[in-house]
């Protein structure tokens, strides 16, 4: 092993308001003091229940990805597990996600954009 993942960092315009929305949809605790980094108007962090955190980093100019185009690429992406796809999507569009691609029929996995435009995937377990 050459390295531990600390974190997932995410560019965004609002860190605080990103981070709220991930905290409404995952959990955990927002701000939370950490020996590996500060916290101010251009850092927010969470730490979710699963011990994964996620950080989120004011970029002044950022521009959202354009899923699926692959001249505007996606920067990353999360697959988050569901029980219940349908009550899932109900649940984060409320939270103002944006639904990208629902598919046909039954699929097992949909994409939406979260609030700053990152592409996310809610996939049944």
């Amino acid at each position: 092993m050459i390295a531990e993942l600390q974190c997932v960092v995410l560019d965004c315009p609002e860190p605080s308001k990103l981070a709220r929305f991930y905290r409404s949809l995952l959990g955990g605790a927002l701000n939370r003091q950490d020996r590996r980094w500060s916290l101010g108007d251009d850092w927010a962090t969470l730490h979710t229940p699963s011990g994964l955190v996620l950080a989120f980093q004011r970029v002044a100019d950022h521009r959202a990805p354009k899923w699926p185009d692959p001249s505007g690429p996606q920067q990353f992406h999360l697959d988050l597990g569901v029980d219940d796809l349908h009550r899932a999507e109900e649940q984060v569009l409320a939270l103002g996600a944006v639904l990208l691609d629902g598919g046909s029929g039954e699929r097992s996995r949909r994409v939406y954009a979260d609030p700053a435009g990152h592409p996310f995937c809610l996939v049944r377990h």
